[in-house]
């Protein structure tokens, strides 16, 4: 055994130590029952994430970094990945450019584009304020895909700037993450982007938010037994996320005339004249949903839905706890609102919810991008699709809710969760061989290749940062004693 593969097995028994005692810290916090808590802890348990946030944010200055994944030797080195020795795959890539996917970090990174007009439910605070978003994003993607991520913020609202600056920079991205742009330019930015540019641009706080929803409402409505494609769904707020969600989940089987949404001025439907063609998609979902012609505000969107999903104004409050009170029998609710949903869990369940999920990692149940875009874009990256359609996030999201399925679903588990790191790979795979079915990948490969190729790049990525924190490249921070 050479002294590189000692070194490795040492590390590797450290990092199991640090993951047992993470997972028994883990475990004994969910034996605490929290029905035992007053509301007043409660709500201080759910302000703590942002006080933590305020002190290590400053603490590290910042979540990602650059580093060379490269070997340095000696200087020397540095003829091969500079000059001289750089010239001969920059000829290599003129003569022929996929050969950039070989030569570089094309092959497996993408940008995170936003103007930080609609960050979280903070709304339009900038793009300076929208980059610890934008880093958190980063680090997602490294952490639960493997997938390299540059934050970009851009100093402008204007649509087509963005569009412009994003074509130019994307020769060196493997694909495009657009994020937290308001609606409905977003729309228009996207769909300008998909048909222009030769790498995959998609839309997190549409595509992303949608595979997840759907991947929770199927196993919500098999766990109330419910029938997926009978049940009246109600979705509250009409932005990008909304009307995504309401597309994919007809995509997956949804009947649109038990489908019901409301915005702030009321419920969508034929009446309505103020769906103008700023509003065009919104229209278009008035026109072919609400087949029981519900008019009104909240209150009567709600009566009788199976499933609510919430994707509008943060709460408390947004959504009046009594309203669940006329909702059908077992009801489940997805108040997805970030940072704080639009009503509180205890909330909702003390007025009959069965099933409730949010967007945070706090709560059960989070129905959360994290758990689409890591895997989404390993699948892509992998197999170089040239889109990324709604085919393909049917398939990640029908994967993510069959590996929750396959683990007993529950009141408090109807969806997967960022620690469990097997999804991602299945996830993954099954985006890559949708991309091959549809013809829309550059690369084909089977199943399993895909599957075992992204659990090798995803379990590099986790073990490299546990083993930065166990050798103090990362330093862990300790609260000082009061």
């Amino acid at each position: 055994m050479g002294i590189g593969e000692k070194f490795k097995n040492i590390v590797d028994k450290t990092v199991d130590k640090v993951d047992s005692g993470i997972d028994k810290i883990c475990d004994d916090g969910k034996k605490k029952d929290e029905k035992e808590l007053t509301v007043e802890e409660r709500l201080e348990l759910a302000k703590k994430p942002g006080k933590d946030a305020m002190i290590m944010h400053k603490y590290y200055g910042g979540k990602i970094e650059t580093v060379p994944k490269a070997c340095i030797r000696s200087f020397d080195d540095f003829s091969i990945w500079y000059s001289p020795g750089v010239a001969e795959p920059c000829k290599d890539i003129a003569q022929n450019p996929d050969m950039v996917y070989e030569h570089t970090w094309k092959w497996n990174t993408v940008a995170v584009v936003s103007d930080g007009t609609r960050v979280l439910g903070l709304g339009d605070i900038g793009p300076e304020a929208a980059m610890p978003v934008m880093e958190g994003k980063s680090m997602l993607f490294k952490y639960l895909g493997g997938v390299d991520c540059v934050p970009i913020c851009l100093d402008t609202k204007d649509p087509d700037k963005i569009i412009e600056t994003v074509r130019l920079l994307a020769p060196s991205f493997g694909g495009i993450n657009l994020e937290d742009i308001s609606n409905p330019k977003c729309f228009d930015i996207l769909d300008e982007l998909r048909a222009d540019c030769k790498i995959p641009v998609w839309h997190d706080d549409q595509q992303g938010t949608a595979t997840v929803e759907v991947a929770g409402a199927i196993n919500a409505m098999k766990l109330v037994g419910k029938s997926f494609q009978d049940a009246n769904v109600t979705i509250v707020g009409a932005g990008a996320a909304s009307l995504a969600i309401a597309r994919l989940l007809l995509a997956t089987g949804f009947k649109p005339e038990h489908l019901c949404m409301c915005d702030s001025k009321g419920i969508l439907n034929q009446s309505r004249d103020d769906l103008d063609a700023a509003h065009r998609l919104k229209k278009e979902i008035a026109d072919k949903t609400n087949g029981a012609g519900k008019s009104g505000g909240l209150k009567e969107a709600m009566e009788g839905a199976d499933l609510l999903i919430a994707a509008s104004k943060p709460g408390p409050g947004t959504i009046p706890p009594e309203y669940i009170d006329k909702m059908a029998d077992d009801p489940v609710v997805f108040a997805t609102a970030n940072p704080v949903p639009e009503i509180w869990p205890w909330e909702a369940k003390e007025h009959g919810c069965k099933v409730f999920a949010t967007g945070r990692s706090d709560f059960p149940n989070q129905v959360n991008n994290s758990m689409g875009f890591p895997a989404i874009f390993r699948g892509v990256l992998d197999v170089r699709a040239k889109t990324i359609t709604d085919e393909m996030c049917i398939a990640a999201a029908t994967e993510l809710a069959r590996c929750a399925e396959e683990k007993g679903l529950t009141e408090e588990y109807i969806i997967p969760s960022m620690s469990e790191e097997e999804v991602f790979p299945r996830e993954a795979a099954a985006v890559a061989m949708k991309a091959i079915e549809q013809g829309v990948a550059r690369i084909k490969t089977s199943y399993k290749e895909e599957h075992d190729r992204a659990a090798e790049i995803i379990g590099r990525s986790r073990k490299l940062t546990k083993h930065m924190m166990d050798f103090g490249y990362i330093k862990r921070y300790v609260e000082p004693k009061a």
